[in-house]
């Protein structure tokens, strides 16, 4: 999503008056690479860009292809086939082992339907949406086709036949969540449809205002996520201690199922070192759809706000132990507050990423996949003493 955001700011301080524009998109990947499907760049004519689609390998191809996108104003897709150690064709030798394939498009500022001007409609959105786009090279080249959860065409292809024919895998993505390209027979012809499921940013809610919730609130906002700050003490909630946070909110802890507006994309983190604080609003969020409910301090602090909980007739479920995490954050050794702020916003990307955390050179699966076969399934590694034993977990 800060990739997405960086590429409408940078159109939007576009005179494209005098500059034309391309939008760069992996729609299909066989085998590995940098990026995965969904990556995105914006080209400029004056030789720029904003956002990538690979490590830095295409990016200079694809300004010279994106050149002949904005003279045609026509899409195109452009095969890349990095499985040789020397691409002849690119002149470098990548070796990462994948075929890629890029739909570049040129964006049309008058068009209101234009890609760039589509995703900044759905950034600003606060429900997931499910876009399917035409990349094999055919008179539907980058057309697309737009649907909320409910099924509610919001932007329709030009033919109705190709509508019906992808209309059940686009609505499949809201259960999947897995953005891949699909191929359809069409008037006797193969397409390729690159089907993406594109949700709200993170919002993270951090509720206690101390020195320690400073980098979490820094380090949440550097990638991108709304972030915003509350606290019963005034004196916490000042804009000089958390200059980069959307909002600061001073806010007592009855009312924070009143004020705050807790969605299925927004994550709580629950650290201001007030046991009975941060118990009263832990059981406000439980009737929240909140995903992730982050508690900071040891187990046993979770552990008495069950048991006080039980005595009063509330119990978790198990969906409710599944989503609050205490102690809070993953097992990297943090200490400072800098290092506990990369462990607890580490734990929340990968809670929303459907990923447990470990070693990648023990995961047992392609690093970007994320369907239910490969499931986060990890090998964690624990030094002891010069000891290493090894546990599979997920």
């Amino acid at each position: 999503m800060k990739e997405q955001k960086a590429i409408i700011e940078a159109f939007q301080k576009t005179d494209l008056r005098q500059r034309k524009a391309a939008l760069a998109t992996v729609v299909q990947v066989r085998g590995s690479s940098y990026r995965s499907p969904g990556a995105r760049m914006l080209i400029t004519d004056d030789g720029k860009w904003v956002g990538s689609i690979s490590g830095g390998c295409l990016e200079g191809d694809a300004l010279r292809k994106a050149r002949q996108v904005m003279m045609d104003k026509k899409p195109t897709t452009v095969t890349y086939d990095t499985r040789e150690e020397s691409n002849q064709n690119l002149g470098i030798g990548l070796g990462c082992n994948g075929v890629i394939d890029v739909l570049i498009e040129p964006v049309d500022p008058a068009d209101r339907n234009n890609p760039i001007t589509l995703f900044e409609t759905l950034t600003a959105s606060k429900e997931p949406v499910a876009l399917a786009t035409v990349f094999s090279n055919s008179i539907y080249t980058g057309e697309k086709l737009l649907i909320n959860a409910k099924g509610d065409v919001l932007i329709p292809f030009s033919n109705n036949t190709l509508k019906e024919k992808v209309g059940n895998d686009l609505l499949q993505i809201f259960t999947t969540k897995r953005s891949e390209a699909k191929k359809i027979i069409m008037e006797g012809h193969e397409l390729e449809v690159f089907v993406e499921l594109i949700q709200p940013a993170i919002s993270l809610m951090i509720f206690g205002a101390g020195f320690d919730a400073r980098p979490v609130s820094q380090l949440a906002k550097s990638l991108g996520w709304e972030v915003m700050v509350t606290d019963e003490c005034v004196a916490h909630i000042a804009p000089v201690f958390f200059p980069t946070a959307d909002k600061l909110s001073l806010c007592q802890r009855e009312f924070v199922d009143r004020d705050f507006n807790v969605t299925p994309f927004t994550a709580c983190v629950l650290m201001s070192h007030n046991y009975e604080y941060d118990r009263d609003v832990l059981k406000k969020l439980l009737s929240s759809p909140a995903p992730y409910i982050g508690i900071l301090g040891p187990r046993k602090r979770f552990d008495k706000m069950i048991a006080e909980f039980e005595a009063e007739g509330i119990r978790l479920s198990a969906d409710d132990l599944h989503r609050v995490h205490s102690p809070i954050g993953l097992d990297i050794g943090a200490e400072a507050p800098d290092e506990i702020a990369l462990s607890i916003i580490s734990e929340i990307q990968g809670k929303f990423s459907n990923r447990s955390g470990g070693f990648l050179k023990y995961r047992n699966a392609p690093i970007h996949q994320r369907d239910a076969k490969s499931d986060q399934v990890f090998k964690q590694v624990y030094l002891d003493g010069g000891n290493t034993t090894r546990s599979v977990g997920k």
